[in-house]
């Protein structure tokens, strides 16, 4: 019984809210953080027993989501950007590993200092399919 629980618990889904929601400080980082692109959702979730809030803005026609903990501090940021802003490496790859499907979307992901790109994509077999990749055009895991 205690595992089925257990199991239950992890598998909860994210929890939305409201910006009214969250305390004034919380929202205060989600308003700057959105930097006047039009929140969409909010979840919070707990993700190594710690909560985090996952925000999805629209930031002039593009997705532009973004985490961060419950002092504020933001934790990641997901931005999408034109297959023809990325470096060459990232270019040659997503379009190698996309070869014939669609092409849907391309994110710049940055968490800290460290950026890589992820593409979403449809295969010509109509599957639904993301990777994502560092600057040198390497598939990360």
């Amino acid at each position: 019984m205690i595992h089925a629980l257990l199991l239950v618990a992890a598998l909860a889904p994210a929890k939305s809210l409201k910006l009214s929601d969250l305390p004034p400080a919380l929202r205060q980082a989600v308003t700057e953080n959105a930097k006047g692109g039009e929140i969409k959702t909010i979840t919070s979730e707990k993700e190594k027993g710690v909560t985090q809030y996952e925000v999805e803005t629209m930031l002039n026609g593009k997705h532009r989501d973004f985490d961060i903990d419950q002092k504020g501090k933001l934790l990641l940021v997901e931005e999408e950007v034109a297959l023809d802003s990325v470096p060459a490496a990232v270019t040659t790859a997503i379009t190698t590993k996309v070869a014939t499907g669609k092409l849907e979307r391309v994110e710049a992901v940055t968490a800290g200092t460290k950026t890589t790109w992820e593409a979403a994509y449809t295969t010509t077999k109509g599957k639904k399919l993301e990777f994502q990749v560092s600057a040198d055009g390497v598939e990360v895991k």
